[in-house]
C-alpha cells in the first residue's frame, strides 16, 4: 500500500536546560498575535474606535479565556472520567488535552466581560475577533501535524501517511485537511465578508456555521478518540459538538440579515 513519508519534525524547537520551546506553544502565540493585528485593522477599517490598549486587553483576556476554556472543555467533553478519578490530572497540561469547543466557550465568556469593560457591543467585538480566529486554528492544526497527533482514519488514498504511534497503516492527514478548511479557506471567506461592516453578529455567525460544517465533514476521516469511540451510534464527539455551533451560527446570521434589512445595520 503506497503512502507518503511522514516528515518527522521535532516538536521541540529548542531547549535551554529543562525549559523547552515547542511548536505547539509557538502556534498559540502566533495565533494570538495575528488575531490582535486583525482586530486592530478591522477597528480602524470599521471606525470602531478601539485603542491600542483595548487591543492588548483583548489579546490578554482572549488568551486566558481560550486556554482555560480549552483545558476545562477537554476534561468535560473528553476526559471527565479521568479527572474525576484523579483531579490533579487537570493540571498536567504537558500530557496534552485541549478542546476547540471548550476554548470557544472560554473565549466567548472573556469577550462578554471585556466588551462590558471597554464599552462596546459584544457581537461587534466578536465579529472582529472571528475574522482573525481561523489564523490561530491554522497554526494549531499545523502544530497537531508536527506533534503527530489527532491523525485521520486508515486510508488507501495515495496521500495517506504512516504516523508515529498510529500503527503501520497509512492514515488521512486530517490535521492538514482542517488547517486548509478551518484555517485558510475560512479566513479567506471571512476576510472578503469583512471588507465592509455588517450588522453585528453576522461574521460571528458565518464563522460558527462554516467552521461547524467543515469540522463535521472532516470528522468522517479523522480517527475518533480511542476512549470515546462513536457517540449516538455513528457520530464522533467532535461532530456532536458542532451541532450547537451550527444552530447558534445560523441564528446569528438570520438575526443579522433581518437587522440589516430593517435598516439597523451600521455603515
Amino acid at each position: 500500500m503506497a503512502a507518503l513519508i511522514y516528515p518527522s519534525i521535532d516538536p521541540v524547537i529548542f531547549a535551554v536546560g529543562p525549559v523547552a520551546v515547542r511548536w505547539y506553544g509557538l502556534a498559540y502565540v502566533a495565533g494570538f498575535v495575528a488575531g490582535a493585528l486583525v482586530l486592530r485593522w478591522l477597528s480602524r477599517r470599521w471606525d470602531v474606535g478601539l485603542s491600542d490598549d483595548d487591543v492588548v486587553s483583548a489579546l490578554l483576556w482572549g488568551a486566558v479565556g481560550l486556554l482555560l476554556g480549552a483545558r476545562v472543555g477537554y476534561e468535560v467533553f473528553y476526559g471527565l472520567d479521568r479527572v474525576l478519578a484523579d483531579p490533579l490530572s487537570f493540571f498536567r497540561i504537558w500530557e496534552g488535552g485541549m478542546s476547540f469547543h471548550g476554548g470557544l466557550i472560554g473565549l466567548i465568556i472573556a469577550g462578554i466581560l471585556l466588551a462590558r469593560r471597554i464599552g462596546i457591543p459584544f457581537l461587534r467585538l466578536a465579529d472582529m475577533v472571528a475574522v482573525g480566529a481561523p489564523i490561530g486554528i491554522f497554526f494549531g492544526r499545523i502544530a497537531n501535524f508536527i506533534n503527530a497527533e489527532l491523525w485521520g482514519r486508515v486510508t488507501t488514498a495515495p496521500w495517506g501517511m504512516v504516523f508515529p504511534g498510529a500503527g503501520p497503516l497509512p492514515r488521512h492527514p486530517s490535521q492538514l485537511y482542517e488547517a486548509a478548511l478551518e484555517g485558510v479557506l475560512l479566513f479567506a471567506v471571512l476576510l472578503v465578508l469583512a471588507r465592509r461592516r455588517r450588522a453585528d453578529g453576522f461574521l460571528l455567525g458565518a464563522f460558527l456555521s462554516l467552521y461547524a460544517i467543515a469540522r463535521f465533514f472532516v470528522e468522517f476521516v479523522r480517527e475518533p478518540d480511542a476512549h470515546l469511540g462513536a457517540v449516538l451510534g455513528w457520530m464522533t464527539m467532535g461532530q456532536l459538538l458542532t451541532i450547537p455551533m451550527l444552530v447558534a451560527g445560523t441564528w446569528l446570521l438570520v438575526r443579522a440579515v433581518r437587522h440589516g434589512s430593517s435598516g439597523q445595520a451600521q455603515p
